[in-house]
């Protein structure tokens, strides 16, 4: 009989509201209202969590920054592995990508290849003056020399354990939960 998995709850809604607000503003001190910003999400949670920083942005500063949203799956390293079949989202930027800061974000850094793909992918677009990188949650166990300039927590894990981030936009709730095996 297999053991129960133990889920702990690692942010609450209240601690990711006031960590996106923090990371906002690490954005904006690194990057002057003058720089021309944009923010890429990675779908699917990546993309909500650019969205809110777009919305924090809008209040602090009163200015409106454009938001891409990326799907990585024709970019994956790993596309023969995940089946026949792969789910195929949106890729959506219509705007100009060069001599920009792309603001690319993510909900969970793990190994980097997630992030390695989107890198691919935003260059097919364009020529960023600088491509920076924000996650929620940076679980470790990197297998590229790949790092955030922008880190919501540091969760270290095990490899058996998993970080769920759970959004209100596509799971009704906000919270981030380490589950043990």
């Amino acid at each position: 009989m297999s053991k129960p998995k133990k889920i702990r709850t690692i942010l609450c809604a209240e601690d990711i509201r006031r960590t996106l607000y923090r990371l906002t503003h690490q954005i904006l001190e690194k990057n002057p209202v003058s720089c021309a910003i944009a923010l890429i999400g990675i779908q699917t949670r990546g993309v909500y969590i650019a969205r809110r920083v777009k919305s924090i942005i809008k209040e602090i500063e009163n200015i409106d920054i454009p938001v891409g949203v990326l799907d990585i799956t024709f970019y994956r390293d790993d596309l023969t592995v995940i089946g026949p079949k792969p789910v195929v989202r949106e890729t959506k930027i219509d705007f100009d990508l060069n001599d920009k800061v792309v603001i690319l974000t993510d909900d969970v850094l793990f190994t980097g290849r997630t992030v390695r793909a989107a890198l691919d992918e935003i260059m097919d677009f364009g020529r960023p003056k600088r491509i920076e990188y924000l996650v929620l949650i940076d679980r470790g166990h990197r297998e590229l020399p790949i790092r955030a300039d922008f880190v919501g927590k540091n969760i270290p894990t095990s490899q058996e354990e998993h970080v769920e981030v759970k959004l209100k936009e596509a799971d009704g709730e906000d919270k981030v939960v380490l589950i043990e095996s």
